[in-house]
């Protein structure tokens, strides 16, 4: 006879031992640097710790009309992102996973570096200027999704 407990019973998903750790680790990483674009932008980039060249310029980026997004600073909202992929990436969250809570981790992640691309697309074409640590953004969430779809093509389910 099948229990309440059987019936609810998800089925077993075993995620790779390290993409927990290392996809945490990128979110956290992602976090610091867009925390410390978001102090900048509190600061107007009073401490801004940036090269400058013809190329390298990061107070062009975040002082351009391109540094927010419907009237919110895009390093707001990288603070928010990162926030929401900590939350996606607590082991916690992998021993608890679904396979729709994976594909919820992977599809925020990939939103997320759309946002990267339309962010990299008008530091070329519309600023002509680039952010190292906007930079730095971008290849951390590039490297979270690379990381997070290899770890989905590894994972076991049941």
């Amino acid at each position: 006879m099948a229990t309440t407990h059987d019936a609810v019973r998800r089925p077993a998903v075993r995620h790779p031992r390290w993409l927990p750790p290392v996809s945490l680790g990128l979110s956290v990483l992602g976090l610091l640097f867009a925390l410390y674009l978001s102090y900048e932008h509190l600061t107007q980039n009073a401490t801004l710790a940036c090269a400058e060249n013809s190329t390298i310029n990061c107070a062009k980026v975040t002082e351009s009309q391109w540094s927010s997004f419907l009237g919110i600073p895009v390093a707001y909202l990288g603070v928010l992102f990162f926030v929401s992929m900590i939350a996606l990436t607590l082991p916690a969250t992998y021993r608890r996973s679904t396979r729709a809570v994976d594909l919820v981790r992977v599809a925020w992640c990939a939103v997320g570096l759309v946002f990267a691309l339309y962010l990299v697309f008008a530091e070329l074409y519309h600023i002509k200027a680039i952010c190292l640590w906007c930079t730095g953004v971008h290849v951390i969430t590039l490297v979270l999704l690379l990381t997070l779809i290899f770890g989905s093509l590894l994972t076991e389910r049941d």
